[in-house]
């Protein structure tokens, strides 16, 4: 539960506060450095065999990371709706100032933070809730699409991270492989992220995760390096799915509704997760039917997400309403700003706007916009 809570609020912050044009490789950062852990227990577990010292040496490290929370800034845009604009004033000029423009403290003000903020600040009288998810067209096909995707990427994942035991190799030393498989394959699906884009990424982790898994069908149950070197690279897509899965969720789902968005869909993946080991005793009634449901559900969601909306380079949406404007195809209007960045708007990637959030991305701005940093 704690982790599925930091990777939440952490992939969250990260897309409200990063410009688009980095967003991917600091969501990288964020989803490698899970696997970074990952290795490091291997070493862990290795050298501290007793569970107790083992729990002990892995539960210090999070007291001394926990004073790290407070140097990290809270979302602008929750601030300002939560009637604490004077912090989300100090949050932003330290953002002019970290970019390069010191002018820009003197032209934010608590009255332009709430003449931009106006309208959302209406419809923050508004509750969202999970049936806000499927009211509208645009919004439900988003949803139910993200729902196959977390569903079967985490129902592959473990299902395949659950079966070590069958390759015959060391615990410690499979953990170490599947750590640094994972830490390969999320940088490599960072230079897919930036050039072809989330969608591209998506759909193509979970297509070669399933092409993988139905490869190793087919291997003989003797050739015992062959079928761990292919379950190697089958969990090392399913874990770039998961990495290109966090960050697309986030850039497709509203401000409003984002937090309750991801954690819709993560619920999903904690319930695949407890389905998986399940589809293991399939063994004893057909030892190819395991794979072909893990492989089969990839496949489906590989598919799932080629209909997608492309999300890369484009505006957070910061209201229900702009999810339906980006479906329909229209284009929202065109907004005044104050630019936080260097280079302008183009260049950062967040405003402030009359009809969204602190940090949303502009497209076609003018240079005056307000930005995230």
């Amino acid at each position: 539960m704690a982790v599925s809570g930091l990777l939440i609020n952490g992939f969250s912050l990260i897309a409200e506060w990063v410009p688009s044009k980095n967003r991917a490789i600091v969501s990288s950062a964020l989803s490698t450095s899970i696997s970074f852990g990952q290795v490091i227990l291997a070493g862990f577990a290795y050298f501290l065999r007793d569970w107790r010292k083992l729990h002990v040496a892995l539960a210090i490290p999070q007291f001394l990371f926990f004073v790290n929370i407070w140097w990290c800034a809270e979302s602008a845009r929750w601030l300002i709706l939560n009637g604490q604009s004077d912090v989300a004033l100090k949050h932003l000029h330290r953002v002019a100032r970290i970019n390069g423009k010191p002018e820009m403290i003197d032209k934010l003000t608590p009255e332009v933070l709430d003449s931009h903020m106006k309208k959302e600040m209406e419809k923050n009288s508004l509750s969202f809730t999970v049936y806000d998810l499927m009211r509208t067209r645009g919004m439900r096909r988003i949803s139910i699409c993200l729902l196959v995707i977390w569903f079967s990427t985490s129902f592959a994942y473990y299902g395949l991270a659950m079966d070590l035991q069958q390759f015959g190799v060391s615990i410690y030393l499979i953990q170490l492989i599947f750590g640094g498989v994972d830490l390969l394959f999320k940088s490599l699906v960072q230079i897919v992220f930036v050039f072809l884009g989330r969608r591209i990424a998506q759909s193509s982790c979970l297509l070669l995760s399933a092409i993988v898994i139905f490869a190793n069908i087919f291997i003989p149950s003797d050739m015992k390096i062959l079928r761990s070197t292919l379950a190697c690279l089958g969990k090392g897509c399913t874990a770039a799915s998961f990495s290109a899965a966090y960050l697309y969720t986030t850039e497709l789902y509203p401000t409003v509704i984002r937090q309750t968005g991801m954690g819709f869909v993560a619920t999903m993946a904690r319930l695949a997760g407890m389905a998986a080991p399940a589809v293991l005793m399939l063994n004893e009634v057909l030892p190819a039917l395991p794979g072909l449901v893990y492989g089969g559900s990839a496949m489906v969601a590989g598919c799932v997400a080629c209909i997608l909306p492309e999300t890369l380079n484009m505006p957070l949406p910061d209201t229900i309403d702009d999810v339906e404007q980006q479906w329909s195809g229209r284009k929202p209007a065109p907004q005044e700003s104050v630019s936080l960045c260097e280079g302008g708007a183009s260049e950062c990637g967040g405003v402030i706007s009359a009809e969204g959030t602190p940090l949303k991305e502009p497209k076609d701005v003018e240079e005056d916009g307000l930005n995230n940093p």
